[in-house]
């Protein structure tokens, strides 16, 4: 199936445009990693701000904004059509990047692992 133009179009403009976290987390430790990482990668009707494909896994860096009731909702909505694809979502809140980066580095890298086993 062929993504819709916008989403394509908007995936470029999250990457030319990252939060300072997701820039934190690309440049320090995802960029660097030995496996492919995509970025503001378009899946069905979302946007995921990092994807692993060989491991199915998925990384969401989460502003404050989801904590209010209404994007709860829609982060349960997705994580569960992510989930349906077989894709793992892990979460981190920016407050966990800027004040504990290497612990959610450390988290990535064993779930990374735990799934590649599955995958390979």
């Amino acid at each position: 199936m062929k993504k819709p133009e916008y989403m394509i179009k908007n995936s470029q403009k999250l990457r030319t445009n990252m939060t300072k976290e997701e820039m934190h987390l690309w440049l320090d430790f995802l960029k660097k990693c030995p496996y492919s990482v995509r970025r503001q990668k378009v899946m069905g009707s979302y946007i995921l701000d990092f994807y692993i494909p060989e491991a199915k896994l998925a990384i969401e860096l989460d502003g404050r904004q989801h904590g209010r009731d209404e994007n709860k909702e829609a982060d349960k909505l997705r994580d569960d059509f992510l989930k349906s694809k077989g894709i793992q979502v892990l979460r981190y809140t920016n407050v966990q990047v800027n004040e504990n980066f290497s612990g959610v580095c450390k988290d990535i890298k064993k779930h990374y692992e735990e799934r590649k086993a599955r995958f390979l």
